[in-house]
């Protein structure tokens, strides 16, 4: 009789954990990501075909790996030139937004819903500046920044923000990140 009852309520407590997990992970946000997003008033551009022989993202397992962008206006000019030299840290920032907004585009198409953002895991951006130049991280806080307006606590994420003698095109920065998602 004992064993039966045992029996019994370590099923419930299994069925009742089990239903916990699967309601934590139905909904990570208290928000509407995509909502959010438009609160925020930022566009999501369409995302391009690569030129080259690769993928904007790479998904495996419940990682999604994302392909380097670099910023673009929303009439498709690059921002190029060097940070410290040819632009200022602040209009570096305002380019790894624009990075940021083209990294979610690229997400979206990936995953679908962007509220299936568990965590932005690490970002690597890359800064074009001249050998005296010291501030990459106030430039790569642009992207950081958007990060966590758009995904809250889940867009806070490890980081490097480096400085590159150049990037392809003399883009401003050049910006990866890794994401997971729910399975």
């Amino acid at each position: 009789m004992k064993s039966s009852i045992m029996l019994i309520l370590l099923f419930f407590i299994a069925c009742n954990t089990t239903d916990l997990e699967t309601t934590m992970n139905e909904q990570l946000y208290t928000y509407d990501v995509e909502k959010r997003i438009k609160e925020l008033k930022i566009e999501l551009p369409l995302t391009t075909k690569p030129v080259a022989n690769y993928l904007h993202a790479v998904k495996t397992g419940n990682l999604v790996f994302m392909a380097g962008k670099g910023p673009r206006t929303s009439d498709g000019t690059l921002v190029a030139g060097k940070i410290g030299i040819d632009l200022t840290v602040e209009q570096g920032y305002e380019a790894a937004k624009l990075v940021a907004i083209a990294q979610l585009s690229a997400l979206k198409e990936q995953i679908g819903d962007l509220n299936n953002v568990v965590q932005i895991v690490k970002v690597l951006g890359m800064v074009n500046a001249g050998p005296e130049f010291t501030d990459h991280p106030e430039v790569i806080n642009g992207f950081s920044d958007v990060m966590v307006e758009v995904f809250g606590e889940r867009g806070k994420h490890a980081r490097a923000a480096v400085g590159m003698a150049s990037l392809p095109r003399n883009i401003a920065c050049e910006i990866e990140m890794i994401v997971q998602v729910k399975d």
